[in-house]
């Protein structure tokens, strides 16, 4: 009896994908989020907005600066309060920071918030702990597997002896000029 590869290598094919469905999404996202790091946070979303402050005291106590949290919109968000220089005031606040300047009354208020499902996703990118680095290695072999093997999928001049030869290579050859390009 002969050994049916087509067979098992399509069944392979077909199981690894849906198993690592989840896991190509999470990849992709994040890997397209992780490329474009100069024109955004996928983190974070960082709001900052300018305040202005009037009848400002020589020095703060922790009423004060709760009073002081309130007028400019944070009540309830006080943590932690310091003076980092000379007539400057420095307020940790949830999920932020105030800062004052006490002779002029002008500051700055920086919310920083978790980006919903893209920091998520950026954390597993970034392998976490070491069973998901080890599901994480499963999943690398898994996409070699799938690359080899999708080579194989069809038959004929729309598979790897036709137009998939073609597609593969210029697969192959835009990394290449790329790194060459980069490397010279």
């Amino acid at each position: 009896m002969k050994f049916k590869w087509r067979k098992w290598n399509r069944a392979l094919h077909r199981d690894f994908g849906y198993l690592f469905f989840g896991m190509t999404i999470i990849y992709a996202l994040s890997g397209i989020a992780l490329n474009h790091l100069s024109d955004w946070n996928p983190n974070f979303i960082i709001e900052r907005y300018e305040v202005q402050v009037h009848g400002m005291p020589a020095e703060f106590d922790r009423a004060d600066v709760e009073e002081l949290l309130s007028v400019i919109g944070e009540p309830g968000t006080y943590k932690k309060h310091f003076y980092p220089g000379n007539n400057y005031l420095k307020v940790f606040i949830k999920e932020g920071t105030v800062e004052i300047n006490m002779r002029t009354g002008k500051g700055m208020v920086e919310k920083i918030k978790r980006r919903p499902i893209f920091n998520q996703m950026n954390y597993l990118h970034y392998n976490p702990a070491k069973w998901w680095t080890y599901f994480s290695d499963l999943y690398c072999v898994a996409l070699v597997l799938l690359a080899i093997g999708g080579l194989f999928i069809l038959k004929g001049k729309k598979g790897i002896t036709g137009r998939g030869a073609w597609l593969t290579a210029l697969g192959i050859l835009i990394p290449l000029i790329f790194l060459w390009a980069y490397f010279n």
